[in-house]
């Protein structure tokens, strides 16, 4: 996680009100959604802390938290690859669900490598692709919050399709995809066909270039693998 980010530096050191419980939600999401380590345990004082700045912001992470806490890292681990690494089902990669792996997605992740590029700040994707959602929050968090929002927004159908299969399976992480999806304007789509109805609708504010809505692509499959 920390050679994931460790290129990123935080444009402003204060944040207030919504932007304020944004950023926090953000930040916090990021870490519990990436790979479970040993600075990821260390650093859960530090997120219930600044969660608990926010009030009802800490709740979502808890039960995530208290895996953490509670169980071996070693299986934690293990857990994390079956479900988010060796299975589609719960990709975190946002253009996955848009694109899936046609000629198209490598147009799409070149933008959001150009999305990087103009905040003049250092990303070092560290093998991963730049779309994968954990980096797309952190940037939101602290680099670019205009642009990662933009970015959110752009794939919210991707973010909504992560969580309805999350809390298909039932796992902890659901609850803090629908904190992420609570940050941006609307209800989250209550299930797969009404989030292809908002793909239909567009982006609900103008995006930085990126044009993710062709419906034919979102993934209707429940199917695990």
């Amino acid at each position: 996680m920390s050679k994931l980010f460790g290129g990123w530096t935080s444009k402003r050191s204060t944040h207030e009100g919504r932007e304020g419980r944004e950023a926090v939600t953000y930040l916090a999401a990021a870490w519990c959604l990436s790979y479970p380590d040993e600075e990821l345990l260390g650093r859960i004082p530090l997120i219930r802390a600044a969660l608990s700045e926010h009030d009802g912001a800490l709740a979502p992470f808890e039960s995530v938290l208290r895996q953490l806490e509670t169980i071996a890292l070693p299986d934690v681990q293990a857990t994390y690859v079956q479900e988010f690494d060796l299975s589609r089902r719960h990709s975190l990669h946002l253009s996955y669900w848009t694109d899936g792996d046609t000629r198209r997605r490598g147009e799409v992740l070149g933008e959001f490598k150009r999305v990087y590029r103009r905040s003049e700040v250092l990303v070092d994707l560290d093998g991963e692709l730049p779309d994968y959602l954990p980096m797309v929050l952190e940037f939101a968090a602290t680099v670019d919050p205009a642009a990662g929002r933009d970015l959110l927004l752009g794939f919210r159908p991707s973010v909504e399709l992560i969580r309805l299969a999350l809390e298909d399976d039932k796992l902890a992480h659901a609850d803090l995809v629908r904190a992420v999806c609570d940050t941006l304007p609307g209800p989250s789509p209550a299930d797969r066909n009404a989030v292809m109805r908002l793909a239909r609708q567009g982006p609900q504010t103008e995006s930085v270039g990126l044009d993710p809505y062709d419906p034919r692509l979102l993934p209707l499959s429940s199917s695990k693998g």
